[in-house]
């Protein structure tokens, strides 16, 4: 076998006189080895020893005894047998230890070929990587003549500031003049309000965050509502009026820094943060060029830094990450921020002090936290919430939205015809949506005037027509076309009547933070055999509105006596409204009991409650929204659960009041008595 097995394990004559402490056994090894290369070889020795020389030279000697051990062919490789040694290259080959049958001198040539293919499989692969491995190492090579180059442009324009080329020059004239260009401010920015008591039908919500604010010890608040009616302009208003008070602990430059939760993620590689700040590794990030060429992180704060020692605004903060909010509780109970990079290094002199500074201590973020959202509660972190007064904003009445439409008019010095104001607020809740209409209206009334007024050419006509659209008159017609144009819907469509029906009432309900009237209908005839009769109900009204249904069906035969299985009864619930809860149940025993005895029920007043098995009224959530919705639909009298008294002010809203304890006392107010 030539001399392979000498170079495969270093057992040559001179590596044997070279080596020290060889023991007996190895050097036998050697010389019975050495006879064996010494005897002819046959064509199939040949290849095997072939393929044992490329495998050598393909992994190096250590390198292929080492891996012959792992794959138990040490041995077999010594072996003076063919079979055993093919065996051996099969093990490394394709290296599977597992293989123990010993081929035939028959299956040796085809094993030999399958084998030498797979070795120059290998062999292609390693030329191709090695291929690859030189074009890397060129492109890192060019890629770092063009870096140094490209610093030693920017320390000559260091030394030497270049003149503007006339290119730059034009692009810093063309700047320049969009600055010299401004708009008028927009309507929205002139009708904001501009003092606290500009503010409509939230004086108790204003009154709640001026006392929290303006104390020594200011308190995080999060302020719920729907939107639209003031809470972001409360806030910045606030803290306007907090600084002159001596109490306060805000000074005169205390900032108040606005984003929205909307557009706040987390980022689970905390490679951007806008509000509690970053870290730019001087790699892959972009740290400043000085930073980076000394390999020092630049920490960079975020807004909660830029809000210290004043407040921090978060409109929407329901629609903020859970784990965004979770780490803006540990700002708001450490009043700092902290930084962590791992390739900050403590021991590097040439970290600059400020760095040092935000690395070790953190970044001050000592705020007051003010969120706005216009979710539920439970869209908030519960620990973020303990933390937090709570502050409910209250919805816009129609006679507020006339208000708010009656000041808009003022500041942009137009007149209204009449009823245009109360036009207004059938279409909307909202005042900021109320302003928008105004200010359509008043470009549509604008517009029609200066149409209407015919210039002659000369100074005097101008000056007429300047005068005119000083004193624009709007007019219900503007109001309609914008409705028209903008697709708007009166927003109720439920009213009241001072007639009395039969079989109909009105409900309350909740969405979010507005409530609104339900209206209820039921019809009774008897059935065609007594105690067969069917009661029909409306699936889209939702599951708890039909326990509601067979609550009040049992509570029929004890107010009356009579059997609702006498009758085929049909409730309805009109627009297919979905009622989320039981608070409809009064309202449905009402209309079932109206439509069995025949007595009407009256249509300006609305209940709210669930009633139980034993005829009691039972009490019920959003009872302060819900008298918003009756009061939207002019309802004018209002029936709650007596265990919900203490949830809404005597005579809220102008709303007569009446609690209620049992069902009884509910249709002797609801059913008009017969004469």
């Amino acid at each position: 076998m030539n001399n392979f097995f000498a170079k495969f394990f270093n057992l040559s004559s001179q590596d044997t006189e070279k080596k020290q402490g060889t023991d007996s056994s190895e050097a036998k090894i050697a010389v019975e080895q050495q006879a064996e290369d010494s005897k002819p070889k046959d064509e199939l020795d040949r290849k095997i020893d072939m393929v044992f020389t490329v495998l050598v030279e393909y992994y190096g000697s250590d390198k292929l005894v080492i891996k012959a051990g792992k794959m138990d062919a040490l041995q077999l490789v010594r072996s003076p047998l063919k079979g055993e040694r093919v065996l051996a290259l099969q093990k490394i080959l394709l290296e599977n230890p597992t293989l123990t049958e010993v081929p035939s001198e028959k299956e040796i040539p085809e094993i030999l070929d399958s084998l030498t293919e797979k070795l120059s499989d290998i062999l292609a692969r390693r030329s191709l990587e090695a291929d690859l491995e030189q074009k890397i190492a060129d492109r890192l090579e060019e890629n770092h003549q063009d870096y140094v180059q490209d610093i030693r442009r920017q320390i000559l324009k260091e030394e030497k500031p270049s003149a503007e080329t006339p290119m730059e020059q034009q692009k810093r004239e063309q700047l320049e003049a969009l600055e010299s260009v401004q708009l008028t401010q927009s309507v929205m920015e002139l009708l904001r309000p501009k003092a606290l008591e500009d503010i409509v039908g939230q004086e108790r919500a204003v009154q709640s965050l001026l006392a929290k604010l303006s104390s020594p010890y200011p308190q995080h608040l999060i302020l719920y509502g729907p939107p639209g009616v003031g809470k972001t302009t409360a806030a910045r208003l606030v803290l306007e009026a907090a600084k002159k008070r001596a109490q306060s602990p805000f000074q005169a430059d205390a900032p108040f820094v606005e984003t929205d939760g909307t557009t706040l993620r987390w980022d689970p590689r905390d490679l951007t943060n806008p509000l509690l700040g970053s870290v730019h590794d001087p790699i892959y990030q972009g740290a400043r060029r000085d930073l980076a060429d000394t390999g020092i992180p630049e920490p960079k704060p975020g807004l909660v830094t830029d809000a210290h020692g004043g407040i921090l605004f978060i409109d929407e903060i329901g629609e903020m990450d859970l784990m965004l909010q979770n780490k803006l509780l540990k700002v708001l109970e450490d009043k700092r921020s902290y930084f962590e990079s791992a390739y900050y290094d403590p021991t590097d002199e040439k970290v600059p002090p400020y760095i040092r500074k935000l690395f070790e201590e953190g970044a001050p973020a000592d705020f007051v936290l003010i969120g706005a959202t216009t979710r539920d509660a439970s869209s908030i972190n519960p620990a973020l919430r303990s933390r937090c007064a709570e502050i409910y904003f209250e919805p816009l009445t129609p006679q507020h939205i006339q208000i708010i439409v009656k000041n808009a008019a003022k500041r942009l010095s137009a007149q209204l015809a009449d009823s245009v104001a109360q036009l207004i607020s059938e279409y909307t809740i909202e005042g900021r949506k109320a302003i928008n209409i105004l200010a359509d209206a008043y470009s549509l009334a604008l517009a029609r005037q200066e149409h209407t007024v015919q210039p002659d050419g000369n100074a005097g006509a101008a000056q007429e027509a300047g005068s005119e659209a000083s004193s624009v008159l709007i007019e219900k017609g503007d109001i309609y076309k914008v409705a028209q144009i903008s697709r708007l819907s009166p927003y109720v469509t439920k009213k009241a009547s001072e007639k009395c029906e039969v079989g109909h009432v009105f409900g309350l309900g909740v969405a979010g933070f507005l409530g609104s009237v339900i209206e209820i209908e039921a019809v009774a005839f008897e059935s065609r055999e007594k105690g067969k009769g069917t009661v029909r109900f409306n699936e889209t009204a939702g599951s708890m509105a039909k326990d509601s249904v067979f609550n009040a069906a049992s509570v029929v035969r004890m107010v009356t006596g009579k059997d609702i299985h006498d009758y085929d009864l049909h409730i309805n619930v009109i627009g297919g409204g979905n009622i989320d809860g039981p608070s409809a149940g009064t309202a449905i025993l009402t209309a079932i009991i109206s439509a069995v005895t025949g007595q009407p029920v009256r249509q300006d007043t609305a209940v709210t409650g669930e009633i139980s098995l034993q005829g009691r009224v039972r009490p019920v959530g959003g009872v302060f929204e819900k008298a918003y919705g009756a009061k939207q639909a002019g309802i004018s009298r209002l029936l709650i659960p007596a265990e919900n008294a203490k949830d809404i002010p005597k005579q809220h809203l102008g709303l007569e009041i009446f609690p209620i304890d049992t069902a009884q006392e509910a249709l002797d107010l609801l059913l008009q008595k017969e004469e």
